[in-house]
């Protein structure tokens, strides 16, 4: 009978202990996990900003000055200057540099995933939505929410982020209830937003609110001083992720990559550190190469572009040879690819339709200037 009595308090009892333990475990990892991002953040090589002193050194100042509030912050500049980075860094210097950071690409997400992707839905909210799903808002709470491409998000989505920005409540999609959030926002773009607005597809009102702090990051073409400083730091990163005895950059190879244009900015820079270490395979950093000035045929006979006449020869080059030469060496600079940022189109100012037309008159063939690696 007594034994009948005490059990449940025994039970209980166990169970109390067990929670507390529970509680203690919880405590002591959330601990451990705390040292350890603090320490990830003190040693990662990746969290260096190259050129902060140079090239960079006004953004940084501007940086520094907008990371404690609470604003939200507008990055401006061509594909490829680091964006990306610059916003980590916005990050790493706030009062939520312990919270969590989250980057979403608004061109790469449908239009019409659009909203359930950044602001959740409820279950049943649609056909396939068999689970409540929290949004990327819901997932940065407490942190930063950088929005990447913000010119690709579509007006219905505009309409909802305007409202978050103006206190911090979102719905669900299918939802009935609002749900606050304590999110930092940093967005960034390579449009002009100011004609989108004038155009009708980027809202006046959301375009007064993300251009609070604007930051402009000049094209990698506007900071030559620099380019040294970041082929040495890509070439490490290439070294360490390629398992490959590191191999730097020579002063030849730095002025090489000092006259190239660089449509593609920092992000292209990289990609050549990555090819240049690759071809090198460990002995040293194919740099010219890497770049495109050596392009093969098929027949591995090196392409030579028509050289000039003498000043007094008889023998003048046609119009169309030196278009043919003119676009072949764009073609070059490009390594073979006709449009995007880092094709040839651009360096050629024509639209790639254009391009491609000419090319087929003058008998040009692009899979000739396709660097296989």
């Amino acid at each position: 009978m007594l034994n009948a009595i005490l059990e449940p308090f025994s039970i209980a009892l166990e169970n109390h202990l067990r929670v507390r333990e529970l509680e203690h475990l919880r405590e002591a990892a959330e601990a451990d996990t705390l040292y350890l991002l603090r320490r990830l953040r003190r040693n990662k090589i990746s969290d260096r900003i190259v050129g902060e002193d140079t090239g960079l050194k006004l953004v940084m100042q501007r940086v520094k000055l907008v990371a404690a509030s609470t604003v939200p912050v507008l990055l401006l500049g061509e594909t490829g200057t680091g964006k990306e980075v610059i916003s980590r860094e916005i990050h790493r210097l706030s009062s939520r540099s312990e919270g969590p950071f989250i980057r979403v690409n608004c061109g790469a997400i449908p239009p019409e995933l659009i909203d359930s992707q950044l602001f959740g839905h409820e279950k049943g909210a649609f056909t396939g939505a068999t689970n409540a799903h929290k949004g990327w808002f819901e997932r940065a709470d407490g942190g930063t929410l950088f929005l990447d491409e913000i010119g690709e998000l579509p007006l219905a989505g505009q309409v909802r982020l305007l409202r978050i920005l103006q206190d911090g409540w979102l719905e669900r999609v299918g939802g009935k209830h609002s749900i606050h959030v304590d999110v930092r926002i940093v967005v960034a773009t390579h449009q002009n937003l100011a004609n989108m607005v004038n155009q009708g597809t980027f809202r006046e009102d959301l375009w007064y609110r993300i251009a609070v702090f604007p930051i402009l990051l000049p094209s990698l073409a506007e900071r030559p001083e620099d380019i040294g400083e970041l082929a040495v730091f890509f070439a490490e990163k290439a070294a360490a992720r390629f398992m490959l005895p590191l191999q730097l950059p020579t002063d030849e190879d730095i002025q090489l990559l000092r006259a190239y244009p660089w449509p593609g900015n920092i992000r292209e820079l990289g990609s050549v550190i990555d090819r240049a270490a690759l071809l090198g395979n460990g002995k040293g950093l194919e740099v010219t190469t890497a770049l495109g000035w050596k392009v093969q045929k098929a027949d591995k006979t090196e392409l030579s572009l028509p050289a000039p006449a003498p000043q007094h020869s008889s023998i003048f080059p046609s119009l169309n040879q030196v278009m043919k030469a003119h676009i072949e060496r764009a073609l070059v600079l490009a390594r073979g690819q006709v449009e995007g940022q880092a094709g040839a189109a651009v360096l050629l100012k024509i639209h790639p339709n254009t391009l491609r037309a000419r090319m087929r008159k003058l008998g040009i063939k692009v899979k000739l200037f396709r660097m296989a690696i």
